[in-house]
């Protein structure tokens, strides 16, 4: 009898730790808000949150908001179509926070926000009621000090450091002049001095030659822990290894036990595909970006040849998008690069080649395109775009078609992400990007039947 109830009391131990250790409070597994940037969408934070499940993060406590609009107003103040103000802004990641705790019964989440990301942190922290909400406030590339700080000049813009909107975020809290105040803890992450909205000229903001008055400490915060991450760009102060280790390292004091993303099988994937909005007022002045859903829009998914990048079979995927916009769930498999083809009224149809998927997401999310007229004469227009990083001729190894130099990318500093060549050449063929050792290869659709290839980088 006291053999068995020594055996019962082992395996109770067992399972009361098996328990525990599948199951952390939140406390030692917080739930974490992710907050993308200007123009981009929640689709940027995907290996930010494979890294975070590497090291053990249960998945559930990892939420990537979706901005609707996700553009900033040129004047804060005036309403203006696709386009969001500071208050809506802020008012949509409250709603999101709310969801969250909601959802996994915590009392606080910890937030991380890349560049306008970080100024709706701030603002729900300190304007919104988020201070007792929220343990820790990581802040990667935000202009907490403007892109520019020049005075009477888009006084009324979000990012103008002597506006209105960022000389009241950072009025002293205290008597030492602080820029932040508990409980909240701080960390703001910024690049030494290749981070393209963090720059005394203002080439990036169409104003070369003209000092921003803006330094390259300029998202630095008085009173928070401040991290500079050698020769990153704008982006890769939130996307990159180096933000993550920081970011892990703020929150739970210690190092991650890695830096890779563990490969996970079975890989299962979902997402939203979203189009382009046009200006209601003058539909001919261009696209502007949204992240709303594109219903009826029809997706097919191939399996591709790495040399080659054509399709191997028939597709492995399809769906017709309903009114949420999510294209999936689509089991992946491992090793395996895959082409997304969108169709949709308005659109060209878009041709997305990425690389093999080593982990699970549910923020794939694609967006259909249109060919800008300037693009209309080429046989076949292709892009090499980076979603959570910049080119940097000087830092990165590159290939576009077999070409050193990206067309669009400048010898020197990070400042664009997208590199477009437009052939003239008939007929369809391979087509490469290589980044830093990942490479896509697609094929190249014809534009006279309205296509149009992306070849869209990971990391």
């Amino acid at each position: 009898m006291t053999t068995r109830r020594t055996l019962f009391t082992l395996v109770a131990s067992t399972l009361l730790l098996a328990a525990c250790a599948t199951s952390p409070t939140p406390e030692q597994h917080p739930p974490i808000v992710f907050v993308h940037g200007n123009g981009d969408t929640a689709a940027l934070w995907q290996t930010t949150i494979w890294r975070f499940e590497s090291n053990g993060w249960p998945r559930e406590r990892l939420h990537a908001i979706d901005v609707p609009y996700p553009v900033a107003r040129d004047d804060d103040g005036k309403a203006q179509p696709g386009r969001t103000s500071t208050a809506e802004h802020m008012a949509f990641l409250k709603s999101e926070v709310d969801k969250v705790l909601q959802a996994t019964g915590a009392r606080q989440v910890v937030l991380v926000g890349n560049s306008r990301g970080g100024n709706a942190i701030r603002n729900y922290i300190y304007n919104g009621g988020g201070a007792s909400r929220v343990s820790h406030a990581v802040l990667g590339g935000t202009p907490n000090h403007g892109v520019q700080a020049i005075k009477g000049f888009r006084e009324f813009n979000e990012f103008a450091g002597t506006g209105p909107f960022l000389t009241g975020l950072n009025a002293p809290k205290n008597a030492a002049g602080d820029e932040v105040s508990g409980p909240v803890k701080w960390l703001t992450l910024r690049s030494d001095n290749n981070d393209k909205f963090a720059q005394p000229d203002g080439l990036w903001i169409g104003a070369k030659g003209t000092p921003t008055n803006v330094t390259f400490d300029g998202p630095a915060l008085k009173g928070a822990t401040n991290i500079v991450l050698p020769r990153v760009d704008h982006r890769e102060t939130s996307f990159s290894p180096a933000a993550f280790e920081a970011t892990y390292r703020f929150i739970t004091g210690k190092a991650p036990q890695t830096l890779a993303i563990q490969p996970e099988t079975p890989i299962m994937l979902n997402g939203k595909l979203a189009g382009l909005g046009l200006s209601p007022t003058d539909p001919a002045s261009g696209n502007y970006t949204n992240n709303l859903p594109l219903p009826g829009a029809q997706l097919m998914v191939y399996a591709t040849d790495p040399a080659t990048g054509a399709r191997v079979g028939n597709a492995v995927h399809s769906k017709t998008v309903g009114t949420d916009g999510m294209w999936g769930p689509f089991t992946a498999q491992p090793g395996v690069p895959y082409e997304f083809a969108i169709q949709a009224t308005g659109y060209a149809t878009t041709h997305i080649y990425r690389s093999p998927f080593p982990r699970s997401s549910k923020i794939i999310n694609l967006r259909a395109e249109r060919i800008p007229e300037a693009d209309k004469a080429a046989k076949s227009t292709i892009t090499m775009t980076r979603p959570r990083g910049y080119f940097d001729a000087q830092r990165d190894r590159m290939m576009f078609d077999s070409q050193a130099a990206l067309p669009g990318v400048p010898p020197a500093g990070a400042g664009v992400s997208s590199s477009k060549i437009n052939l003239l050449q008939e007929g369809m063929r391979p087509i490469s990007a290589d980044f830093n050792g990942e490479k896509i290869t697609g094929q190249t659709w014809p534009v006279s039947g309205n296509h149009v290839v992306v070849l869209e980088l990971t990391y």
